[in-house]
């Protein structure tokens, strides 16, 4: 006499397995890195202008491996990069050393002198994420400041509350020139 050995139905075990992948599919989350807030330039036809740029309108900014900051020669602490750019890029006293301003021709401001500044950052390969992102933040801090000092002398408000004409007269003013040079392998 033969023994039949007992089986285990297998037949809906494939829609088992897929009914649970459904499930842990949709049930569970994932992070997603949201990125850099930043918004691009637009797009604009290739010019190919080789303007030179004059030494004084530079504004350099270097971060090493060890995440040391040096801003235009010297060693500084992120703490007081805001208020260095926003000195730079203003030039209040018409400074030699500071940026070159040009007279413009400005909706709501008539002629006035604007900045040909630009800041130019630059970081090692191994610099720390955190360290370029906080470098990074106080540079454009810099230029939103100037920009809403500006905004609140010239209509007591600040700048986000102004129309989108007054703001783009101010941004002529104050526009972000931002330049990131490819990080280097050792700065």
């Amino acid at each position: 006499m033969s023994r039949k050995m007992p089986e285990i139905p297998s037949a809906s075990l494939a829609d088992i397995a897929f009914m649970l992948l459904i499930f842990f599919l949709v049930t569970t989350t994932m992070d997603v890195d949201s990125g850099l807030r930043r918004q691009l330039p637009p797009w604009a036809p290739e010019q190919n202008d080789d303007t030179d740029v004059n030494e004084r309108n530079i504004f350099v900014v270097l971060v090493n491996k060890n995440n040391d900051l040096l801003v235009e020669g010297d060693y500084e602490r992120i703490e007081n990069l805001r208020e260095r750019a926003k000195e730079f890029m203003e030039n209040p006293y018409d400074e030699k050393d500071l940026p070159e301003k040009e007279p413009k021709e400005i909706p709501f401001f008539g002629e006035v002198l604007v900045t040909k500044g630009i800041i130019s950052l630059r970081n090692d390969l191994d610099t720390q994420y955190g360290t370029y992102l906080a470098v990074q933040n106080e540079l454009v801090a810099a230029i939103n400041e100037l920009r809403d000092e500006l905004a609140k002398r010239k209509w007591g408000k600040p700048y986000e509350n102004l129309t989108s004409d007054q703001q783009d007269a101010v941004r002529k003013i104050y526009p972000q020139r931002i330049s990131e040079a490819e990080p280097k392998g050792k700065i």
